[in-house]
């Protein structure tokens, strides 16, 4: 199926290209999200007119993102957790406890932009992770794991 993109979606293309995609993932994902629609002679027409708008819009988010991933960045967030003597944890600390930690914080990020390269954090100490507000921002941040005894 083609669409016609109307934000920049990762590994897949930028504002206004006509890209071809899995029907699955279009009708499913895309489409529903807002962040595309089918490329037919109408639609295309449609979104020459509304270019501008939709630029301007996507340039607010970007800013919007730069300005919580400048607020973000350096930031050293501590999670405490039940964990052994050892040090290993009892169960993990994963992208949902991170995202509820920054809110608390007064930093409104949802889960999926919370990068864990190397899966849950299963062992108490610091551990890099990676917060995306946006495509184009992506901040460093250290979650400082602390064990309480159990």
């Amino acid at each position: 199926m083609q669409v016609i993109l109307l934000e920049k979606v990762v590994n897949l293309g930028q504002l206004g290209d006509v890209v071809r995609v899995k029907d699955g993932f279009a009708r499913n994902f895309l489409i529903p999200q807002g962040m595309a629609r089918r490329a037919t002679e109408t639609a295309i027409a449609e979104f020459q007119a509304r270019r501008a708008e939709l630029e301007k819009a996507q340039a607010e988010k970007l800013a919007e993102a730069q300005a919580l991933g400048g607020k973000m960045a350096g930031l050293v967030l501590e999670i405490s957790q039940k964990a052994g003597v050892d040090g290993r944890l009892f169960g993990s600390v994963t992208n949902f406890d991170i995202a509820e930690a920054l809110k608390a914080k007064g930093l409104s990020v949802p889960k999926a932009s919370v990068r864990l390269p190397n899966g849950p954090l299963k062992t108490v100490g610091d551990h890099g992770v990676q917060v995306a507000p946006h495509t184009d921002v992506v901040v460093d941040i250290t979650v400082r794991v602390i064990g309480e005894a159990a």
